[in-house]
């Protein structure tokens, strides 16, 4: 399936960001960022009118501005639309856009709803609107965000549109434009930690707290600062990573993080049931003390069941390195989802007084290749891909391969862009299909 993500390949996502400069070897030519609340203003009916927000003055059509606690919002209201529901824009931004992402749900329970991004554009001297990205089905209870590839220079505004769903209602919040850039983030090449790709456009920008790039040389993540775990870690495994170090078990807080940031210790787990679960396993980073040590690093670990982490991941992981060994060479992202999970202490959705969320579900995605070089265009429709997706409970085997599902269906339960760096059409056949090969 061709999810939204598959089609921001290129660019970073920009969800969450205040207004802010971008930082790195692109950032002489970047504007500000412009992002859009909808905490100001006040809208108590659907029929069509016109509100006064922080960025500017938007009509809202069969759309209101939702304060109830059947609302799903950031902060204190967020735009509820219904039937054929449109946000506009009546005024223009000045510098062009990259990306647009927008965090949607479920109004209450009611029925899925599906919803577009249009754009008018100055520099083409048109008055029509173009679609930007693909329709998005919005289909949680929880905010989720979708992110749509715009890449127009010049003044630009957008409308949100409802598209289907009938009289089912829909919320949308935070509205961020990341404005025009010419000059695109660097690509990774062989054997990068990131070679197929940023699953979230993660930037390393301390104004990006919940999706922030940490590259260390053993691995890359994405860190969420306000869940004290991240979104997703990414590596590479090859002979090279493998040798007799011992397990260092030192575990610690990042001192990586942003100045500011709470740091999660080796304590913040305790007594809570849970175990400080790896995301880039102390098996897999064994060719020095230095490698093996990065990865007892507190912002590589989430709260997992002590089944699922020494039971059925144990035996996954051990089953990766066997590939290996067998000739292989192997790119490995790994991350979490969802709020509240079964440790042996029972179910919790949060440790650590509130400053760690527990996951509902672990996935990992493994591309296997045999050992060479070119590896992006080596992946075809004959390469094998284990995605896994388990319950973060007790009570699980080492039987992992019950678990295996679609690359296509983790990104649609996780909103990232897996794989990225792949080809659209290559991606549409591998991303689809579901793993059934050996398991031991």
């Amino acid at each position: 399936m061709n999810y939204l993500y598959r089609h921001a390949r290129g660019f970073w996502l920009a969800a969450f960001l205040v207004t802010s400069l971008w930082t790195g070897p692109w950032a002489a030519q970047a504007q500000s960022t412009t992002r859009e609340s909808f905490e100001t203003g006040t809208k108590t009916t659907y029929p069509a009118g016109s509100v006064t927000l922080s960025t500017g003055t938007w009509t809202f059509d069969d759309a209101l501005l939702g304060t109830s606690a059947q609302d799903r919002k950031n902060g204190l209201q967020a735009p509820r639309l219904t039937q054929a529901g449109k946000l506009t824009m009546d005024f223009f931004l000045p510098d062009g856009a990259s990306t647009v992402t927008v965090q949607h749900a479920l109004y209450d329970t009611q029925a899925s709803s599906g919803f577009e991004l249009y754009y008018q554009s100055q520099n083409c001297g048109c008055t029509t609107w173009i679609k930007a990205g693909t329709t998005v089905i919005a289909s949680s209870t929880a905010l989720q965000t979708a992110s749509f590839p715009v890449n127009v220079s010049g003044p630009i505004r957008f409308e949100l549109r409802k598209v289907s769903g009938g009289a089912a209602q829909l919320n949308l919040d935070d509205f961020t434009v990341t404005p025009f850039s010419v000059t695109p983030p660097p690509v990774a090449g062989d054997n990068d930690h990131l070679t197929m790709g940023n699953p979230s456009g993660a930037v390393t920008d301390v104004n990006m707290p919940f999706n922030y790039l940490m590259r260390k040389p053993q691995f890359a993540l994405s860190y969420h600062r306000d869940q004290g775990k991240p979104n997703w870690v990414s590596w590479y495994l090859a002979p090279v990573w493998l040798g007799s170090t011992p397990r260092q078990d030192n575990f610690r807080a990042d001192p990586e993080l942003p100045a500011g940031w709470y740091q999660v210790g080796s304590g913040s787990y305790s007594g809570s049931g849970f175990d400080r679960g790896h995301n880039t396993p102390s098996a897999d980073r064994t060719s020095s003390v230095a490698d093996n040590s990065a990865t007892f690093l507190m912002t590589n670990m989430i709260p997992q069941s002590p089944n699922n982490n020494q039971i059925t991941w144990a035996t996954l992981e051990n089953y990766a390195r066997t590939l290996v060994g067998q000739g292989n060479e192997l790119y490995i992202i790994m991350g979490s989802y969802g709020k509240g999970g079964t440790g042996s202490a029972g179910y919790k959705e949060t440790i650590d007084n509130g400053r760690v969320q527990v996951p509902t579900r672990v996935w990992k995605v493994i591309v296997v290749l045999p050992t060479g070089t070119n590896d992006v265009a080596r992946v075809s429709a004959a390469t094998r891909i284990i995605a896994v997706d388990t319950p973060n409970q007790q009570g699980l085997t080492s039987n992992w391969g019950q678990y295996r599902t679609s690359v296509d269906a983790i990104e649609a339960n996780t909103g990232l862009d897996l794989l990225s760096a792949l080809p659209t059409a290559v991606q549409d056949v591998v991303e689809a299909a579901i793993d059934n090969g050996p398991t031991q």
